[in-house]
C-alpha cells in the first residue's frame, strides 16, 4: 500500500514496536506507542513520540484489545496502524475494525487475512488454488475430536495454533499418549498468544527443508517474488540461520517455487509484504507449509 500518513500507531511492543518507530523516525512520521501497565517502562514507550496505556498487563487485556488500540489510534489522530507480527497481525476483524474507523491498516486486506491468517483455513484456501498441502485435520477445539483426527491422519504428528506463528502452541507428537499430555498446555497457550484456542493437526514430513519465499504486492495488482531462502536450521522452532539461495535447489525448481508463491499472493489479492513458507521432501516436492 502506499503509505501517506503523518502519525502512525504501532499496535504491538518490545523488539517488534522498537524497529517499527526507529524507521518510522527515519521517514519522518510521528509515532504512537500502545503499552499494557506492566510495559509502561519498556523501550518502546520511552522511544515513541507519544504513547498511550491500553490495559492491564494481560495480553488480553491490552495488546489483544482490538477495540482499546482502535480507540487509541482514534484518540491519538493517528492516520494509520501498524500491527508488527503475532498478537493481531493475523487478524481480519481488528484489520476490519482499523478500516472502518476511516484508518489505514498496514498489512493485507481483512480478506486476504481470512484467507491466509488462520493456518487451517489456510489449508483449505491452498487446495482450492490447487496448491499440494500438508495432510492434516480441520480446525480442532478439543482433544476428543483431536485424537480422532489423529488417529485418521497417522502419527507423528504436529500440533499447531490456527492463529498462531512464531513458534507458539507447536508440539510435536509420537502418538496418541503424546497428544493427550500436550493438547490443553499448546491451547492455552494459543489462546494467550493469539486470543484464539482452535488447533489443527498437520502430518510431520521427515527429513524435509523448509523454504521460504518473500513476496511483495502492490494495490495495482504487481507482484514481486524474491529468491527463496533456506531456513531449516532451527531450534525451539524458531529459525536460527537463513541462507539464499536454497542450496540443493536446481533453476527450474527455483522456477517452480516461485511461480507457486507468485500463485497464492495473487490467488487471495495479497497486499503488502509476506512470507510464504513451504516444505521439500527428498524427492524435491513442494508442499505449501503456512
Amino acid at each position: 500500500m502506499e503509505l501517506c500518513s503523518k502519525k502512525v500507531l504501532v499496535a504491538n511492543r518490545g523488539e517488534i514496536a522498537v524497529r517499527i518507530i526507529q524507521t518510522l523516525r527515519e521517514m519522518g512520521i510521528t509515532s504512537v506507542a500502545v503499552f499494557s501497565n506492566a510495559d509502561r517502562h519498556s523501550l518502546h514507550v520511552t522511544l515513541a513520540d507519544e504513547a498511550i496505556c491500553i490495559g492491564g498487563p494481560r495480553a488480553a487485556d491490552s495488546y489483544l484489545n482490538m477495540r482499546n488500540v482502535v480507540s487509541a489510534a482514534i484518540l491519538s489522530g493517528a492516520e494509520a496502524v501498524h500491527p508488527g507480527f503475532g498478537f493481531l497481525s493475523e487478524n481480519a476483524e481488528f484489520a476490519k475494525l482499523v478500516t472502518d474507523a476511516g484508518l489505514a491498516f498496514i498489512g493485507p486486506k481483512p480478506t486476504a487475512i481470512d484467507q491466509m491468517g488462520d493456518k487451517a483455513v489456510a489449508r483449505q484456501t491452498m487446495i482450492d488454488l490447487g496448491v499440494p498441502v500438508i495432510p492434516g485435520s480441520h480446525p480442532l477445539q478439543d482433544v476428543e475430536t483431536a485424537l480422532a483426527a489423529g488417529e485418521a491422519i497417522g502419527y507423528p504428528l504436529m500440533l499447531k495454533a490456527s492463529a498462531g506463528g512464531g513458534g507458539k502452541g507447536i508440539r510435536k507428537l509420537t502418538d496418541a499418549a503424546a497428544l493427550k499430555a500436550e493438547f490443553a498446555g499448546a491451547q492455552a497457550e494459543a489462546q494467550a498468544a493469539f486470543g484464539d484456542p482452535t488447533m489443527y493437526l498437520e502430518k510431520v514430513i521427515v527429513p524435509a527443508k523448509h523454504v521460504e519465499v518473500q513476496v511483495l504486492r502492490d494495490m495495482h495488482g504487481h507482484t514481486s517474488v524474491f529468491p527463496e531462502r533456506d531456513c531449516s536450521l532451527q531450534r525451539h522452532s524458531q529459525k536460527m540461520v537463513e541462507e539464499s539461495p536454497c542450496p540443493v535447489l536446481t533453476s527450474p525448481e527455483r522456477r517452480k517455487l516461485l511461480h507457486l508463491a507468485a500463485t497464492i499472493a495473487e490467488g487471495v489479492d495479497y497486499l503488502n509484504a509476506g512470507t510464504i513458507e513451504f516444505l521439500m521432501d527428498q524427492q524435491h516436492h513442494f508442499i505449501s507449509w503456512k
